[in-house]
C-alpha cells in the first residue's frame, strides 16, 4: 500500500500551495490514506505562514472518481464515518480559512464532484467531467452535494444530476454555473496560478474575512444575511480602516491602471 506521504504531492511557491492527488492508477480515487493525508495537507497549509492560496487538483488523467469502491466493504471506505463536526469542518477538505482553488483536470465523479464543490471556485479543463452518481452505486451524499451542487447549478439541474447520473462535460458545466471558467487542459494549472497570484497580491486578512462572510450569508435566510455583513463591515471597519487602508488604496490604484492599460493594448 503506498504511502499517505506519497498519495499526496505537495508543492508551495509564491505563497501558493498546489496538492495534486497522486492515485492515477485508481484514478485518484478517495482511499482512507489519501482522505486523510488531504484533511492534514489544508490543516498544514492553514497554519504555513508562508501560504495564502491553495490549488487542488489531481494527477492526469482524472480529478477524482470519489471514494475507492475497493474499499466499501472496509471499515476504512469512509461510509461508516461519525457524525462530522458542525461548519465547513463537514466537507472532504475540512475547516479553512485561505481560499481553495480547484483545478478540475479530468473526471469529477460522486465523492470527486463533491471535492471539487468544497473549493471556493473551480477552474475546468476541457477535459473535465462531472456527474453525480450516489444512486448508480446505492449510496447517499454526506459532504454536502445537496448542499453545494444546487447553490451551484440551482435546484432542477442538481436534481437530474442525482437522479440519472449523467455526466455533464466542461462546456455545459460552464453554463450552468458549475466552474468558472473553462481553458485548455494545458493551460489549466497555469490559469489557476495566475488567479492565485492576483489574490495573494491582496489583503490576506480581508480576503479570509470576506470568504467567511460569503458562508455565513449563503447558509441562512435573506433576512439575516445582510444583517451578517453590516456587522462584519462594522467590526471590520472599526478594526482596519487607518493608514494601512490608505496605502493600499493607492496599490489598488496603480493595479487598475495597468490592468486598464493591458486591456487597451492587448
Amino acid at each position: 500500500m503506498p504511502s499517505s506521504e506519497s498519495v499526496l504531492q505537495i508543492e508551495v511557491t509564491d505563497r501558493v500551495a498546489t496538492l495534486t492527488l497522486n492515485r492515477p492508477d485508481r484514478r485518484n480515487a478517495l482511499n482512507a490514506p489519501l482522505r486523510r493525508r488531504l484533511r492534514e495537507a489544508i490543516g498544514e497549509t492553514e497554519a504555513n505562514p508562508d501560504v495564502d492560496v491553495v490549488i487542488l487538483t489531481g494527477a492526469d488523467p482524472a480529478f477524482c472518481a470519489g471514494l475507492d469502491l475497493t474499499e466499501f466493504s472496509s471499515p476504512d471506505s469512509g461510509l461508516r464515518d461519525g457524525p462530522p463536526p458542525d461548519g465547513r469542518d463537514r466537507g472532504p477538505l475540512g475547516a479553512h480559512t485561505k481560499p481553495i482553488i480547484g483545478a478540475v483536470n479530468g473526471v469529477a465523479v460522486t465523492g470527486g464532484l463533491e471535492l471539487a464543490l468544497a473549493c471556493d471556485f473551480i477552474i475546468a479543463s476541457e477535459r473535465a467531467r462531472f456527474a453525480n452518481t450516489h444512486t448508480r452505486v446505492g449510496v447517499l451524499p454526506g459532504w454536502g452535494l445537496t448542499v453545494l451542487l444546487p447553490e451551484a447549478v440551482g435546484l432542477r439541474r442538481a436534481r437530474e444530476m442525482s437522479a440519472t447520473g449523467n455526466y455533464v462535460d466542461a462546456q455545459l458545466a460552464l453554463v450552468w454555473g458549475l466552474v468558472n471558467r473553462v481553458v485548455p487542459h494545458d493551460e489549466l494549472l497555469g490559469t489557476c496560478r495566475t488567479l492565485a497570484a492576483a489574490v495573494v497580491s491582496n489583503d490576506q486578512p480581508a480576503v479570509r474575512t470576506l470568504l467567511d462572510t460569503y458562508g455565513r450569508t449563503t447558509s441562512t435566510t435573506a433576512g439575516e444575511a445582510w444583517q451578517i455583513e453590516a456587522d462584519v463591515h462594522r467590526a471590520w471597519t472599526k478594526a482596519n480602516l487607518d493608514a494601512t487602508t490608505t496605502s493600499r488604496l493607492k496599490a489598488v490604484i496603480d493595479r487598475g491602471r495597468t490592468q486598464v492599460a493591458d486591456h487597451a493594448n492587448p
